[in-house]
């Protein structure tokens, strides 16, 4: 029984991402609720929350993925969107703990997008340095990440400015 219900949510959760990806987010998110009512997922918990957010509701967002958490604490992507939503509110610090459980999570693909939240939050903090690892991790993992290609040239050659402008004040004050 458990296994009808559960290819039953799957349907729906099938449904709900077709549906999410053609813009018809209010459908969606009525379509993964009834994925959930038949048979929890975490990964239905997960896309609700991707489907808030882009209606702008981050706070229903976050719920949705400690919902998913609680189903598997071991899928990742709950925790990179928590980072990621917490970084849309301003929530820095907070988002930090969040990318970094979604980077060592055991059942999770994409790891570069973690590194590439946190270079967002290492330059919003002023910490160059910090933010082009994280963009060198993401590139690493995925070389062929565009958003992450086209940030860490643009941050190195900001890196690559700073230093000549810092050489430069030297020699003028030596």
């Amino acid at each position: 029984m458990a296994v009808n219900r559960r290819e039953h949510a799957e349907f729906y959760l099938e449904q709900a991402f077709r549906l999410q990806t053609q813009g018809e987010y209010a459908k969606a998110a009525e379509t993964y609720r009834r994925s959930i009512d038949i048979f929890p997922l975490p990964e239905a918990h997960t896309f609700l929350g991707w489907t808030w957010s882009w209606l702008g509701r981050l706070q229903d967002a976050i719920d949705e993925c400690h919902k998913a958490i609680a189903l598997d604490p071991d899928y990742g992507n709950p925790y990179n969107d928590i980072g990621a939503y917490m970084i849309e509110q301003g929530k820095l610090d907070e988002a930090i703990p969040y990318l970094e459980k979604a980077i060592h999570a055991d059942r999770y693909d994409p790891r570069h997008y973690p590194h590439f939240n946190l270079s967002r939050i290492w330059l919003q903090k002023g910490r160059l340095h910090e933010a082009i690892q994280e963009l060198e991790e993401a590139v690493r993992l995925c070389p062929n990440y565009p958003a992450a290609l086209k940030e860490l040239t643009r941050l190195r050659d900001e890196e690559t400015r700073r230093n000549r402008a810092a050489q430069q004040q030297k020699q003028g004050n030596g």
